[in-house]
């Protein structure tokens, strides 16, 4: 993935929340056409609009889409993957009734799994590497910064009291 997503901002954080999210229509049949999927992809983007996301990439075969969208932090996945099913599963049920009833029957259009993998910038392991190298505080550093901050001294028993 290359570096051409810009980081979003909260109001209490700075982010860049990426989700590759698989829908698989139920039994996995085909029942999804061209025109389907094209309202879909306008269905998907406007959902995610109202959840404070994007759509970022949009494409799918006769019985399985794939999404990559921009999630807000404080949108749960499944909350997400949820949504994203339920709003496409009505408007598609709407608009192509005649073509579906052929193809799926029962009231559900979308398989109750999915598959969701996070998406970042770098390899896990670099991530991990860069986590690991972080710098730790010297342990005399530490304690007189929390003494400072707290206005606390230690007792003759090694336990800590405010002043």
């Amino acid at each position: 993935m290359s570096n051409d997503f810009e980081w979003r901002t909260g109001r209490h954080c700075i982010f860049m929340n990426h989700v590759h999210l698989v829908f698989v229509t139920k039994y996995r049949r085909g029942a999804l056409t061209d025109e389907m999927l094209g309202r879909l992809k306008e269905v998907y983007a406007e959902t995610m609009e109202q959840m404070q996301g994007e759509l970022l990439e949009f494409g799918g075969e006769d019985d399985h889409v794939h999404l990559l969208v921009s999630c807000h932090p404080k949108t749960a996945v499944s909350a997400l993957a949820g949504k994203l099913k339920g709003k496409s599963s009505y408007v598609l049920r709407q608009e192509f009734w005649p073509e579906i009833k052929i193809k799926l029957w029962g009231d559900h259009f979308w398989s109750p799994s999915y598959c969701v993998v996070s998406c970042g910038g770098a390899p896990l392991d670099v991530v991990k590497a860069y986590v690991e190298s972080q710098r730790r505080p010297s342990e005399k550093k530490h304690i007189e910064q929390s003494k400072r901050f707290t206005g606390a001294r230690r007792n003759e028993d090694k336990t800590w009291i405010r002043k």
